[in-house]
């Protein structure tokens, strides 16, 4: 029993551990989206049509981003590689979604005082509110900035669930 329980901290340590730092990687990028004008274009575009590409496009662009820093862990041990690259992919499936429930269906984001992403863009806030997943590091960094975003707008959308949004 001993011997065994380093072998399941490790990879929940490990898991713990991508899942944090992919929520870092995730509000720096968005950050930097904004800052330049090469790197941000297709950014800009997406505030200009205000919407997500569902859920599978937006995982599958996190993943494209990140493949590298999944997998290098593995060059380190199996039991953090496997742990490291599990937290990676659960971030980038959690953010994906939360990315696109925050466009269609703001309300749901029940782990958020605010649904910062939605903020981000109804607001136009090219300063503020960073997070698409999670609120923490905007907290961190001072660029969490409150504001009061349910109106009329938010409280007329038709009740619908967690999972009535855009897939594909």
């Amino acid at each position: 029993m001993r011997e065994s329980f380093p072998l399941i901290i490790i990879p929940v340590i490990s898991f713990i551990a991508a899942f944090i730092f992919a929520s870092l990687v995730e509000y720096w990028v968005h950050r930097l989206m904004h800052r330049s004008l090469r790197f941000g274009k297709r950014h800009r575009d997406h505030h200009r049509r205000n919407e997500g590409q569902g859920v599978v496009w937006e995982f599958f662009d996190y993943l494209k981003g990140t493949i590298v820093i999944m997998c290098l862990p593995f060059l380190i041990s199996l039991p953090i590689g496997i742990g490291w690259c599990l937290g990676s992919l659960v971030y980038a499936a959690f953010s994906a979604y939360a990315h696109q429930l925050q466009h269609e269906n703001p309300t749901k984001c029940f782990w958020m005082k605010m649904p910062v992403h939605y903020v981000h863009h109804k607001h136009n806030q090219w300063h503020h509110n960073f997070g698409l997943g999670v609120d923490w590091w905007d907290f961190v960094f001072k660029t969490y900035q409150p504001v009061d975003w349910l109106s009329e707008e938010e409280l007329k959308q038709p009740p619908r669930d967690y999972l009535q949004l855009r897939w594909w």
